[in-house]
């Protein structure tokens, strides 16, 4: 096995919070490698973004969140065959509450789900660090960590920043995060 590793940070805003009956408006993967020993990040990109327009007008509490409307989405349609390209390579997926974006994403392509998820948000002891709360923008604003604005691009960006980040005791926090795939 390679030293070096491959993965992806996906961040998914939706139409609410309902996998079952809400959709996916906007999808951001960041690519990046790391060093399997300590978990070092060495190299990150933003590989795809796209939007997607719903079936059903975006509600106006979900555009108060993620500031996505309807003439922003209009016509648009997210690209399976650059998503796939994308995530081909990885050996997992990692999103700050992955158990939210893995129900929206596999819903709509159900080959995600062969891949091992990893969560930032639940599998990082971010308590036992001294953290009130887990919320990326929380951590990342803890962190000095620039946190424009709730969107996709900008939280997938911000995930792997964080996980790049040495703790008070050495410890890349991906490497804590990668314990969990033992």
């Amino acid at each position: 096995m390679s030293a070096t590793g491959r993965a992806v940070f996906v961040d998914v805003e939706t139409t609410g919070l309902d996998p079952m009956r809400d959709e996916i408006v906007e999808l951001a993967i960041v690519g990046f490698t790391f060093d399997r020993d300590v978990g070092r990040i060495d190299t990150y990109g933003v590989e795809y973004c796209g939007m997607s327009e719903p079936r059903q007008p975006i509600p106006k509490a979900a555009t108060a969140i993620h500031g996505i409307s309807d003439a922003m989405v209009a016509g648009r349609s997210l690209d399976e065959s650059k998503i796939r390209r994308a995530i081909g390579t990885c050996e997992v997926i990692v999103a700050h509450n992955a158990q939210f974006d893995r129900a929206f994403l596999v819903k709509r392509f159900p080959w995600m789900a062969q891949w091992r998820w990893l969560c930032s948000m639940r599998q990082i002891d971010w308590g036992r660090r001294g953290f009130a709360r887990r919320g990326l923008g929380y951590l990342s604003k803890a962190h000095g960590l620039r946190f424009v604005q709730h969107r996709a691009q900008g939280d997938a960006m911000a995930g792997v920043m964080l996980l790049g980040w040495q703790g008070e005791n050495g410890q890349y926090y991906l490497e804590e995060l990668l314990q969990a795939l033992s």
